[in-house]
């Protein structure tokens, strides 16, 4: 019996944990904790280390898109940096661009706060910033059903054709008074943009060469768009916002004071209008007819929501738009084969002088759609598609993404991915004739608009607005540069802001190819 006692006082004295036991286990545990830690931050996407509050900004330079292209191939298709605070992950390849706005894009469909959304989009009561939701989808809906949609963008084409034709007929005036002097190509580009918005939006030429109402409203617009363009600390550094070291964000706010007082007199009129029983039938009286309909739990149009739809769509539709065809025109200036090679088959589309082009004969265009398709792969107008935000944390390619990590997706670098596409930096539109690849967001090589949810609700308008404009001009005159400029010395520098011009504006002279009457 004792020996029996003293055995299990030997066996349970054998499992009593010694002092250097317990250290043992303690060490072992927070060497654990310390690995899967460790393991975790691994999980991160490669990126550069960062400085304290400023985090990898400077590396950003003066042309993010560029830099961020660079950055890609030291660490690879997708990076994790710290831009300022804000955890940012960057995206470069059509294969993670699939993964993060098709097999993701629920989760990416929410957009960051910024200060373009809170001035210019009445603190994000716009289709651009406004927070994914049954209020986003209402918007999306209005905007679908009496802008965007087939028979809308069908049964606003007279519009566009009329200001197209303004536009021809400023260029034919020039070429009459000032014979052999060059036109600043992209600023008629710009006001021929913001006139068709003006008229369909508004029931007004905006952009009007008479009048201290239009100049200043034009004044306002090309202001708006050099202030979206820079780049805020504020917006990565939220706690030196309120600092505003910059300046920026004074002038947007002011700026949007000013917008503010024009679309509220815009609206006014619209309201008595509507008293009165009259309307212009353009999109602010639909808006403005559609106020108090609540659409299922999207709840009502306010204000503050017109006016932020209204403005956005001036200031994301017309540089966009105008900077696509001058960059198209300058590369076929460069390439004199493909220019004739448009205007043959336009000639062949139109039945050469008998007529001006319509906007139906675009799609029997086939080489001048692989143009715009070309120009648009190789000059994205928004090199950096719009942020994105995780609403959730998430895998990528098995890579950790935090939650409300901001998600940029640098299309310009996928555009020119070498993986890709063949000959990614020479111009040519041969690669899209006969291809089934498009620019709509379903071919991840190639998205210019973005894909997903939050692709560009105004891409099949800025698509018939572009290829209208481009190849009228192309069937109306013969562009060339000035003073004897050999094409292939055109400067094709980028100037980068929220889209990227011509660093020097292209200068062309004009010569009518058509018969005056025509163009009567």
């Amino acid at each position: 019996m004792d020996s029996s006692l003293d055995l299990l006082q030997s066996s349970v004295a054998s499992l009593t944990p010694s002092l250097g036991q317990v250290l043992c286990l303690i060490v072992l545990a927070i060497g654990l904790i310390c690995a899967v830690k460790h393991s975790q931050r691994k999980r991160f996407p490669p990126g550069p280390s960062g400085w304290p509050v400023i985090g990898s900004l400077p590396l950003l330079g003066n042309m993010p898109h560029r830099s961020l292209y660079e950055l890609s191939k030291q660490y690879g298709p997708i990076m994790y940096l710290k831009l300022g605070t804000t955890d940012t992950v960057v995206v470069s390849s059509s294969k993670i661009a699939e993964a993060c706005l098709k097999t993701n894009d629920l989760n990416f469909s929410i957009r960051p706060g910024s200060s373009i959304a809170k001035y210019f989009g009445y603190d994000s009561n716009d289709l651009v910033s406004a927070p994914y939701g049954p209020r986003w989808r209402m918007m999306r809906k209005v905007c679908n059903l009496h802008l965007f949609a087939g028979k809308a963008l069908d049964d606003l084409q007279p519009v566009r054709e009329a200001e197209v034709q303004m536009l021809v007929k400023s260029i034919l005036e020039h070429e009459r008074q000032e014979k052999a002097v060059p036109v600043k190509f992209g600023e008629l580009l710009n006001v021929c943009t913001a006139n068709i918005l003006g008229q369909i939006l508004l029931s007004k030429r905006v952009f009007d060469s008479q009048g201290s109402k239009a100049s200043e409203f034009r004044e306002m617009v090309v202001e708006g768009f050099d202030l979206a363009g820079k780049f805020i600390i504020g917006d990565f550094v939220p706690s030196l916002a309120w600092l505003d070291l910059q300046g920026v964000r004074t002038k947007m706010k002011k700026l949007h004071n000013r917008f503010d007082e024009f679309l509220t007199k815009m609206i006014k009129e619209r309201q008595s209008a509507s008293f009165n029983g009259g309307g212009k039938g353009d999109f602010l009286s639909m808006l403005w007819a559609l106020r108090n309909d609540a659409d299922g739990e999207g709840g009502k149009l306010t204000n503050d929501d017109i006016k932020g739809l209204l403005l956005t769509m001036f200031l994301a539709g017309t540089d966009t738009t105008s900077i696509t065809v001058e960059w198209a025109m300058a590369e076929l200036i460069r390439h004199p084969k493909m220019m004739r090679r448009c205007q043959e088959e336009l000639d062949s589309v139109v039945k050469g002088e008998q007529r001006m082009l319509k906007e139906s004969d675009l799609q029997n265009l086939p080489y001048l759609q692989a143009v715009v398709k070309e120009t648009l792969r190789l000059h994205p107008s928004f090199p950096l598609l719009v942020p994105r935000m995780a609403l959730e944390a998430c895998e990528i390619e098995g890579y950790y993404i935090p939650k409300n990590a901001r998600l940029i997706v640098n299309a310009w670098g996928i555009q020119r991915d070498l993986d890709v596409w063949e000959r990614p930096l020479e111009f040519d539109p041969d690669r899209f004739v006969g291809s089934s690849v498009d620019v709509r967001g379903n071919d991840f090589q190639v998205i210019p608009f973005g894909s997903g949810r939050r692709i560009c609700a105004g891409m099949s308008m800025g698509l018939r607005i572009v290829q209208l404009m481009l190849a009228t001009l192309l069937h109306s005159f013969d562009l060339s540069l000035p003073d004897g400029q050999p094409p292939e010395k055109l400067d094709m520098v980028e100037a980068f802001g929220l889209t990227v011009h011509k660093a020097v504006p292209l200068l062309v002279v004009p010569a009518s190819r058509l018969p005056l009457h025509l163009y009567n």
